[in-house]
């Protein structure tokens, strides 16, 4: 999965059009032939400025314009984040199954490893960041919306587990549409499971920085993403238990526009900070300085 994970392939696509033979004369409206590269423009789904791919994937994939913060995949997500050539995936064969026989489920997988280019919804492993070792899961919306699976939970639980006996740093990114309901109660189980192995990890006196990211909802918001000693969200970041229509039609009130953004959360306590895409990697790589982590030693207690 990582052999290109810091070299970039581009696709091409082609505008097909009639080829005129020598002796005729173009009409009116017709183009030549002509190859361009596939995504060469984006579209801010916030403000709908369009803008160069390249350009946007320069500035973090971060709109220039209105500083909306697009979602990203796990594997750009490391990238942007470790330090180049230094991260080992863990459990990379580790992936879903159809535990309860649910009706599609298995070929939803196989779709969803399809487009997403991912085995699982989180890819975990560890790595340095600024030259401060960590061990890190990043989860990915666009497998199967992030959802939290035996797998997920399982892949986690191993990451915390290895943090704990290597006493490593831990840093999770976050972000998910909440419990994978094709597992049913196997999948509710892994917010106890994760939790269990973050408390474990806490007794230990190691560190757990939570980066929750756009979108982090339902079990997953509700389990391992709130229970960090230090959590992060980026800007804008929508996160939370339940959505803002069931919530309104419980409660039978309007909620604020704002609502459930990091900002929102920032300001009612739920969060620490909110760090702009361009500061977070060297905001985390402080912390784990001031942590007081080299070469896997923890020596700040």
């Amino acid at each position: 999965m990582f052999k290109d994970l810091f070299q970039k392939k581009r696709k091409y696509a082609t505008i097909p059009s009639e080829r005129l033979g020598s002796d005729q004369s173009p009409e009116p409206g017709d183009r030549p032939k002509r190859e361009i590269p596939e995504g060469l423009m984006n579209k801010c789904s916030r403000c709908g400025t369009i803008q160069y791919s390249k350009e946007l994937e320069k500035n973090l994939k971060v709109c220039p314009s209105c500083g909306h913060h697009m979602r990203l995949n796990a594997l750009e997500r490391i990238r942007m984040t470790v330090d180049e050539g230094s991260f080992q995936e863990y459990d990379e064969d580790l992936v879903s199954v159809d535990p309860l026989n649910f009706p599609g489920y298995a070929n939803k997988l196989e779709q969803q490893k399809l487009k997403s280019g991912l085995r699982e919804a989180v890819v975990t492993g560890e790595g340095t960041i600024g030259g401060f070792p960590a061990v890190v899961a990043v989860m990915s919306f666009d497998f199967f919306t992030g959802s939290m699976g035996s797998v997920v939970g399982e892949k986690i639980t191993r990451a915390i587990e290895a943090a704990t006996e290597k006493r490593l740093p831990l840093i999770i990114f976050s972000t998910s549409g909440g419990a994978r309901m094709q597992e049913s109660i196997l999948s509710l189980m892994q917010m106890a499971k994760t939790s269990a192995a973050l408390a474990r990890l806490d007794e230990q006196g190691g560190l757990y920085i939570s980066v929750i990211t756009d979108p982090t909802t339902g079990g997953v918001s509700a389990s391992f993403a709130m229970l960090g000693d230090v959590i992060i969200a980026e800007p804008g970041a929508v996160f939370g238990f339940a959505g803002r229509i069931v919530i309104e039609q419980t409660i039978r009130q309007k909620l604020p526009d704002d609502f459930q953004t990091a900002e929102f959360n920032l300001q009612h306590g739920q969060l620490d900070m909110v760090v702009h895409r361009k500061e977070l990697r060297a905001t985390l790589s402080q912390m784990l300085d001031l942590h007081g982590v080299k070469g896997g030693v923890n020596n700040g207690g």
